[in-house]
């Protein structure tokens, strides 16, 4: 069931069937780069864990969590985007991955301000924080450019992450 359209894009839960997708993505390093999760994904079992207990087990605990991301041109799954509850932090996080092939188009920035609506009128959440290596330049643009505060950064993994949070106003 689609949860999210845009004129692009499809945002959906994900399912086992996505873990030909989802090992594309995740074992890609361009993607992996700066998330701290490189290496995570080798194979089609490591994939199909990842969707059964990480993504599928947070859509029964919470309710919601990161999305298949459908490239509605090619009808293929891309990446994800969603927000996930962060325990340590206490609060949804956004985010979200693309495949290499399918940057520089705006489809993150589609994608994030979709997830953010969805968010806010569906989850009926009005703080979502977010994560992005310092040398992520066009993450850190795109939560700027969306409203995000920058609020703290930190050394992690030999990298400096920034902190961010944005308040959403919802429109119920």
């Amino acid at each position: 069931m689609i949860l999210i359209d845009t004129p692009r894009l499809q945002m959906r839960e994900f399912t086992l069937a996505d873990k030909e997708a989802v090992l594309d993505f995740a074992s890609c390093e361009k993607v992996t780069r700066y998330t701290g999760d490189a290496g995570r994904v080798k194979n089609l079992d490591d994939a199909a864990m990842v969707i059964s207990d990480i993504w599928m087990a947070e859509y029964e605990r919470v309710g919601y969590g990161r999305y298949a991301l459908i490239h509605k041109e090619d009808n293929k799954v891309i990446g994800f985007c969603g927000v996930k509850f962060d325990i340590h932090a206490n609060a949804p996080d956004l985010g979200y991955r693309i495949l290499p092939k399918y940057w520089g188009q705006g489809l993150a920035t589609e994608a994030v301000i979709s997830a953010l609506k969805y968010a806010r009128d569906v989850l009926c959440l009005d703080k979502i924080i977010a994560e992005a290596v310092d040398e992520n330049i066009a993450s850190n643009k795109i939560l700027l450019k969306l409203g995000f505060k920058k609020v703290g950064s930190d050394m992690g993994d030999g990298y400096q992450v920034n902190r961010y949070e944005s308040f959403i106003q919802n429109s119920k």
